[in-house]
């Protein structure tokens, strides 16, 4: 008789590429202006805004807007809310397959 496994959840918030993308980023930054995230990831500007509002609506990250002399900035944040969605998604991962097996 097959032995059934119950895998945990993956998060569906992290499973956009765009999103995961960005996440990836702040985990490694203490910030990332949108122009950084925008160079790294080379998606649209306006996809990029979609996914960040996203993410700051979920608690993920918070946006700051402001200026650089005249020039406009925004600066995101990863919040401790969301790097532990972000360990647990990848914690989630791993367990679709662990290391024991060939």
């Amino acid at each position: 008789m097959a032995q059934i496994i119950s895998l945990p959840s993956l998060d569906p918030v992290l499973m956009s590429e765009l999103r995961l993308a960005i996440m990836s980023i702040l985990m490694s930054v203490e910030e990332a202006d949108f122009v950084y995230i925008k160079e790294v990831t080379s998606a649209t500007s306006g996809n990029i805004s979609v996914q960040l509002d996203k993410l700051a609506s979920l608690g993920y990250l918070t946006i700051e807007k402001g200026f650089v002399g005249k020039r406009p900035r925004t600066s995101c944040h990863i919040t401790q809310q969301g790097r532990e969605a972000f360990v647990r998604h990848f914690e989630a991962l791993r367990a679709y397959h662990p290391d024991d097996k060939p």
